[in-house]
């Protein structure tokens, strides 16, 4: 299901930093399925924040998080 969400940012370049830090992490030198790993880490903090402590979607704290990929959050 994150996988499905990764995609479904990236074809419709929502948020463009998505496809921005695929393709940096793929230049870097990580495979298609480890640089899916990596932003689906930053989806799946993004959303534990949302389900876990109740609070709203942060697309900045989202964005910052897949720029500092393959830091993880």
């Amino acid at each position: 299901m994150i996988f499905e969400i990764i995609e479904n940012q990236i074809r419709d370049d929502v948020p463009p930093e998505t496809k921005e830090t695929f393709d940096r992490l793929i230049a870097e030198g990580y495979s298609k399925e480890e640089t899916l790993k990596l932003i689906g880490c930053a989806v799946s903090s993004e959303i534990f924040g949302v389900l876990k402590e109740g609070r709203k979607y942060d697309e900045a704290a989202y964005i910052e998080t897949l720029k500092s990929l393959p830091k993880l959050p």
